[in-house]
């Protein structure tokens, strides 16, 4: 029992631990618009994390921060530290010599002028240089000092160019220090050479890091994972030595021979680089970097350097997200903490939760075919949204009419008033009797009525006539060029959304219609790529539409058409399309003839005008007032909200109703005769 209440802990992550999970809605809609504007919603998700959310650096910014660090680095430094270094101990020990010889009375002057033409005829190479003075006897002990220096930085440096830290860990290191960096060495390459045979085993492993693990912070558990620490940094030396150039790379060279003042080490650290090599061929042992600032780098930390600029590609390779099969697991997010700092890598981790939770939410979903699909979940969040924005459009438009009907053949609406001669409504009992304790208790009656008339309240109903809509959404190519595509998909995805959770019992058809129409589904609608084929088939659409009121004979018929052009095309008997342009007469006589028909079947019908072209105006006016209908002329970003105000208007005088109370369009009985809007008017 008490296991089961153990508290377990994790290391902390960074960022703000009181902060929100990811805001899934931001993304969903996003993806959404990215989706009806004809992304697969793979790339959508892929947009949507390059870009990043409102507070939230994208993929797109930390790959900026990456490359910008890298510049940085490669601006900022040069890969001639050691070698001023060195010159600097050297300059500093010949100078302390000659002070020396010329302080010293006691010296044989032909000892001395053998001494000084020495020193005055050094060759210009510093490792030539350093070279020509190991068999030199000073007579200063601090240029002995001074020189003793540069073999001690020598070995320091090219040990820490494959074992990170060495540099700091053995200055001032005796003999016995040195005496064990070489066992090590000599050790570890013995563990390569048994695994290059593939006869090492973990106790092999164990074994070496019980003796020699103070050489290894990184705690490494097991072989493969030290081979993969000392080949990154055994590969940056390499790359760190081919970024230089002939000459620097020559007098390195035969300046680490003097390391340590013994041949030794050199010897263990170049059979340590062959091992590695053959062991970890994937590594980048060929590269190198052009490196042109003024600070210079010391061997060791110019391998540090070589790693951080390595690292840095690794991350912007997995920012990119470009290859096949890329997640955002894929970031390391340890790299990217080490490079650019915590809050990159809690922005990153963000990204991942974003990801993984959209995958595991259900919002996106995997068709037969390996696919990305929005799911209807995340249609249906989506037409919320969308709703919602509608909702907020509406709500402040000025002029609407505030109406309100009550009768006793409707449904209820949740509020009640003082009964009044002739209402048939039914009694709000709880408020009646509510009413008439009040009165009681004020007035002091005693009488025995229970009920006075005052005290009386009924609940107010409202008229709820069933409809049946057909949107009809020019999908033209005019629709795509323009700019009209997203506007109309949104407008879809808003009015199914209000129909399918707010007024079930309405029946909604979408009609999309080019160079033909079809029936589609919402799911089709918002994934439909823009149709670049020539045509404006209203007289198809009109077909379908009269098809579907005539399905549902019950109910009142609602036709919203919106288009940017004129019929250019219609069905021949046979079938097949006509098309034409300028329009020809016939298919302007087809269409008109099922437009009457809609006319003929009680349809409400509301034609939505999208664009300036004076042709068009005149036909959408003709064709409104043949059957007594409404032309509606919105801008691109009023279109839903001008749509989904027809439809409520035009649901049977339905007056003032709690569901749009609740989405917050106010009273939106105006709506059945006019379009009372800042952007848009009513003509016809």
């Amino acid at each position: 029992m008490a296991d089961r209440h153990r508290s377990r802990y994790r290391r902390y992550a960074g960022g703000d631990p009181l902060a929100p999970p990811v805001d899934l809605a931001e993304a969903l809609e996003h993806i959404g618009e990215d989706v009806m504007a004809g992304y697969t919603p793979e790339r959508a998700l892929q947009e949507f994390l390059r870009r990043g959310g409102q507070d939230r650096r994208g993929l797109d910014e930390l790959a900026r921060d990456v490359a910008r660090k890298r510049q940085e680095l490669l601006q900022r430094h040069s890969l001639d530290g050691t070698l001023n270094e060195v010159r600097e101990l050297l300059d500093s020990a010949v100078l302390e010599e000659r002070k020396e010889l010329a302080r010293d009375a006691m010296m044989d002057d032909s000892d001395r002028a053998f001494r000084e033409l020495q020193l005055e005829n050094l060759p210009a190479s510093t490792a030539a240089a350093v070279t020509e003075l190991s068999s030199y006897d000073w007579r200063s002990p601090q240029a002995r000092a001074d020189y003793e220096k540069i073999k001690d930085l020598l070995g320091r440096e090219v040990l820490d160019q494959r074992f990170k830290g060495m540099k700091q860990a053995l200055e001032n290191a005796t003999d016995e220090d040195r005496a064990a960096v070489n066992e090590m060495l000599s050790d570890l390459n013995d563990l390569l050479d048994k695994r290059r045979l593939g006869t090492d085993t973990q106790e092999d492993f164990e074994e070496f890091m019980a003796q020699h693990g103070d050489f290894f912070p990184e705690n490494p558990q097991n072989l493969d994972e030290l081979m993969d620490a000392l080949a990154q940094r055994s590969a940056a030396a390499q790359r760190m030595l081919n970024s230089m150039s002939p000459e620097q790379r020559q007098e390195l060279m035969e300046l680490s021979a003097q390391a340590f003042g013994s041949p030794e080490l050199m010897e263990g650290l170049n059979r340590l680089d062959a091992n590695l090599q053959a062991l970890r061929p994937g590594e980048d042992w060929g590269g190198s970097e052009q490196f042109g600032g003024d600070e210079g780098l010391g061997l060791g930390d110019g391998t540090g350097v070589l790693q951080d600029l390595a690292e840095l590609d690794d991350l912007a390779e997995q920012l990119s997200q470009s290859y096949g099969g890329a997640r955002m697991d894929d970031v390391d997010l340890d790299k990217l903490a080490r490079q650019l700092g915590d809050q990159a890598a809690v922005d990153a981790r963000t990204l991942q939760e974003l990801e993984r939770a959209l995958r595991d939410s259900g919002y996106l979903k995997r068709t037969s075919d390996g696919n990305l699909r929005l799911s209807p979940k995340a249609m249906r969040q989506l037409g919320k949204a969308l709703l919602r924005d509608v909702a907020t459009r509406l709500s402040g438009r000025q002029g609407q009419r505030d109406l309100r009907q009550a009768g006793a053949a409707g449904e209820l609406s949740g509020s009640s008033r003082e009964w009044a001669y002739g209402d048939t409504e039914p009694w709000d009992i709880p408020r009646t009797v509510l009413n008439a304790v009040r009165r009681k208790a004020a007035d002091g009656d005693t009488s025995g009525r229970l009920f006075e008339m005052q005290d009386i309240e009924v609940m107010e109903t409202e008229a709820r006539t069933q409809a049946a809509v057909a949107l009809l959404v020019d999908t033209s190519f005019s629709m795509a060029m323009d700019g009209r595509w997203v506007p109309m998909k949104r407008t879809a995805l808003a009015l199914h959304q209000l129909i399918t959770s707010r007024f079930r019992g309405d029946h909604l058809k979408l009609i999309g219609f080019g160079r033909y129409a079809e029936e589609m589904e919402i799911e089709e609608l918002t994934a439909l790529d823009a149709m670049w084929a020539k045509g404006t088939n209203l007289h198809h659409a009109l077909l379908l539409a009269n098809r579907h009121f005539r399905k549902h004979p019950n109910a009142q018929p609602v036709l919203l058409v919106v288009t940017d052009g004129e019929p250019t095309s219609h069905l021949e008997p046979d079938g097949e399309v006509y098309f034409a342009y300028p329009p020809h007469p016939l298919t302007i006589a087809y269409s008109v003839r099922e437009l009457d028909n809609a006319g003929r079947l009680g349809a409400q019908t509301t034609f939505f005008r999208l664009g300036d072209d004076p042709g068009l105006a005149r036909f959408v006016d003709q064709m409104a007032k043949r059957v007594d209908g409404r032309v509606v002329a919105p801008e691109l970003d009023d279109l839903g909200a001008a749509v989904v105000g027809s439809y409520l208007g035009s649901r049977g005088g339905a007056g003032r109703s709690p569901v749009a109370d609740d989405l917050g369009f106010g009273g939106f009985g105006g709506f059945g005769g006019w379009y009372g809007g800042n952007r848009g008017f009513w003509v016809g």
